[in-house]
């Protein structure tokens, strides 16, 4: 009596693994007609889009390039994707960027008022003294110049400043970074104050201790 109850659970057993079996070769036999595999392609064709939207003329900040204007939104068709980007023009660089609107993390607004009168009271205090090696100074000063975050950039233009035009107080890579930085600061100063570059170079000079030299540039 015994053998014929295992019989009966082993050919139940077969059973289920047959009904298993079935079930997912039904599974597998499904996925593959073109009407199921439809609302896949739907989700590939519409571009995935980021929370902020950016409006023509809006100045944004893109970390490589510095500060440009939106000048136009416009739309593309790549294989069967539509893809919208914003065209970017940075003034200083002559340059005209395209990104796509899903890959806009890397850009930023401009800087508000209040970050602006942060960065006039770093650029203010003294510049911090590094014993380390020019090569490894300059390659931090430039990851920071390129990282797009105002109060960094700040922060290279407050500590490689001399004070002193003269060319013999610094070298030749020490006075590029600087410039760089002092530009890209600048561009986003006269964004966001909307004043001519002339009233905006007196105001950061004047914080980084430098209106003799530009009196005497005068």
């Amino acid at each position: 009596m015994p053998k014929k109850k295992k019989t009966k659970k082993a050919k139940k057993t077969k059973v289920q693994n047959k009904q298993k079996s079935s079930v997912k070769l039904s599974e597998k036999k499904s996925s593959i007609p073109g009407q199921e595999e439809k609302p896949e392609i739907k989700k590939i064709k519409k571009q995935s889009t980021e929370k902020r939207i950016y409006n023509l003329k809006d100045f944004v900040v893109y970390p490589k390039h510095g500060v440009g204007k939106i000048t136009a939104v416009e739309k593309a068709k790549i294989g069967e994707i539509d893809i919208q980007f914003y065209k970017i023009f940075v003034e200083k660089e002559k340059l005209t960027l395209t990104v796509p609107i899903n890959q806009q993390s890397k850009l930023r607004p401009v800087a508000s008022i209040n970050q602006i009168n942060k960065c006039i009271s770093i650029l203010k205090t003294k510049p911090k003294i590094k014993r380390t090696m020019w090569s490894r100074r300059a390659q931090e000063y430039d990851q920071k110049i390129n990282s797009g975050k105002i109060y960094e950039l700040a922060e290279v233009v407050k500590d490689l400043n001399k004070n002193s035009d003269i060319i013999a107080d610094q070298s030749y890579s020490e006075r590029q970074l600087f410039e760089k930085a002092y530009e890209r600061l600048k561009s986003e100063f006269e964004a966001v104050i909307k004043t001519s570059p002339e009233e905006v170079q007196k105001k950061m000079d004047k914080a980084l201790g430098r209106t003799a030299i530009s009196e005497s540039a005068e």
